[in-house]
């Protein structure tokens, strides 16, 4: 069997059929047939909003267990709804974005005798409500499932420690779009420092403004834009009211991948203050540091989760610890008073993306590991 003749089932809890930037790359781009499915842990919907079974219209979390087995009649419908989509359709393999997708999914894969690829994220992996929800559900998904996916070597170690087998452990990092972000000049561009992410306590928006606020004292012709919005985006905004900083920090709220990669280009830096909240979520690899770095921009951070994988302090970025204010203070002003700096980091942060975070590179390491995994499945 070829790679492009794969039939694939890309799984993603949405509630619509829209979802994240790396599951539709994943749904858009991996080679063979794929068919998305979507509406909670245990999909609910087809593409186009199709049922999988009858009654699929009620609370998602009514769909399975976390123990990862059917425990009342509503899951066993759910169950055997997913099972005859795998059958009718010839699925091959099953990527569960996710882990409690990838514990919803265990039983009718099972059934279905179609192996199960887990991919985790972030959350899934970090927050201890979560994990202590889906322990068992984990286990016995990782007794099943032919390869588990992290996205950082933090989040690998992490998912070890609850029992995924290490011989099934694979660490694929997110893929960016080098010619969609291209473009920055950090050495003609104004000390302009640009944040992307959601305003969510483990992006720390708010000590990205507090170090900002510092290293204005040393370069008051600075400013800030923070894309993104958030459950902390309007105490990052009264935050920002407070401290006198409205003509210097941008709130800009959500733009496209456009918008984001023009505000890029006409940057000095990229900055993400990124910590592990006291729920312990953590970032998986973000992808705004690896766009960022495509478009040619030194990316100023933390030492957290998959940051500290792909960005190399002091070759393409500047990385302090979580909560070190002060450091990613002097980090920006040294930038803003180094453009030429700023602009060799740049650039090598760009060729470290094309060398290992091309979307076409990643894309393809997924599919090797769904191809391993139906290839493994129809020898046995």
């Amino acid at each position: 069997m070829a790679r492009d003749a794969l039939t694939i089932c890309v799984a993603h809890p949405n509630p619509k059929a829209g979802c994240e930037t790396f599951i539709r790359a994943h749904i858009e781009r991996l080679p063979g047939r794929v068919h998305a499915l979507y509406g909670g842990h245990m999909p609910l919907f087809e593409e186009g909003r199709r049922p999988l079974f009858e009654g699929a219209d009620g609370p998602p979390g009514a769909y399975f267990s976390p123990a990862g087995r059917p425990e009342t009649a509503l899951h066993a419908r759910a169950s055997e709804g997913v099972k005859r989509f795998l059958q009718t359709r010839h699925v091959d393999v099953v990527l569960a974005e996710y882990g409690p997708t990838g514990v919803a999914l265990l039983h009718a894969c099972r059934d279905a005798g179609v192996p199960l690829v887990v991919h985790f994220h972030g959350y899934d992996a970090s927050i201890a409500s979560t994990i202590e929800k889906y322990r068992q559900g984990y286990l016995r998904m990782f007794e099943y499932a032919s390869a588990i996916i992290a996205v950082s070597g933090k989040m690998e170690r992490d998912l070890a420690a609850l029992g995924a087998p290490g011989e099934r452990l694979v660490q694929n990092v997110y893929g960016v779009d080098p010619d969609l972000f291209n473009g920055a000049r950090p050495d003609a561009a104004r000390p302009v420092f640009v944040a992307v992410g959601r305003f969510v306590d483990k992006k720390a928006p708010h000590l990205t403004i507090l170090a900002f606020q510092k290293a204005l004292e040393f370069t008051p012709d600075a400013r800030l834009v923070m894309i993104g919005h958030g459950p902390l985006w309007e105490s990052c905004s009264r935050m920002v009211h407070t401290l006198g900083l409205s003509d210097r920090v941008e709130l800009a709220g959500a733009k496209s991948h456009e918008e984001i990669m023009l505000a890029m280009r006409s940057a000095r830096a990229f900055v993400q203050h990124s910590v592990m909240a006291l729920s312990g979520d953590c970032e998986g690899t973000p992808v705004s540091v690896l766009e960022a770095m495509a478009a040619g921009l030194p990316v100023i951070g933390t030492r957290h989760a998959g940051i500290a994988d792909v960005v190399l302090d002091g070759e393409t970025g500047l990385l302090g610890d979580e909560g070190d204010v002060e450091a990613m203070a002097r980090f920006m002003v040294r930038l803003a008073n180094e453009p030429q700096t700023a602009a060799a980091m740049g650039q090598k942060g760009r060729e470290r993306v094309l060398e290992n975070y091309a979307m076409k590179q990643r894309i393809l390491a997924l599919a090797d590991v769904l191809y391993k995994a139906a290839r493994e499945a129809g020898g046995k």
